[in-house]
């Protein structure tokens, strides 16, 4: 046997140990596209409902009845406030959608806090959970006005208080 072709023959058991010491291949394709997550209506409501009331100028969430009965809840023992109050969601495979009815600070610029509000709300949502939100719609449903005895517990409560 030549020197040439001895060396040609240890090259080849050389490359056939390598190939067959290697990874193993199971399936295809990266691990962490094997498979499907869904992310639930109330994980994306709860995002948007934390980051919409991060926002200055916001007072609190949900229409006057909702808060109302929200204030009753929050202060069963063991309870505990609600983010999801006046937030919906449709969530689908890659979009979702929000509607959000909020309650702003008197003397805060309306337009400016919903935009903080939508801008935070997109941010959140998108950078958590990697859905594309197509649009939040923000309705204010009420100002809170300085001058308005309430108590904090109950956010808002639009009940008269007792003199």
């Amino acid at each position: 046997m030549s020197e040439a072709s001895a060396g040609t023959e240890e090259q080849a058991r050389t490359e056939r140990s390598e190939q067959s010491s290697g990874p193993l291949r199971r399936g295809g394709g990266d691990p962490g596209s094997r498979g499907r997550t869904t992310i639930a209506d109330g994980v994306v409501v709860k995002i948007a409902g934390m980051a919409a009331r991060d926002v200055l100028g916001v007072h609190a969430m949900g229409s006057g009845l909702s808060r109302t009965f929200g204030a009753v809840a929050d202060r069963v023992p063991g309870g505990t406030k609600s983010v999801t109050r006046g937030v919906k969601a449709e969530v689908g495979e890659v979009q979702t959608a929000l509607d959000l009815e909020i309650v702003v600070e008197y003397g805060v610029p309306i337009a400016d806090v919903a935009h903080a509000v939508r801008e935070n709300v997109i941010n959140s949502v998108e950078r958590m959970t990697g859905l594309e939100v197509v649009e939040v719609n923000i309705a204010v449903g009420d100002v809170k006005l300085p001058d308005d005895e309430e108590d904090d517990d109950a956010e808002g409560s639009d009940k008269p208080q007792l003199k």
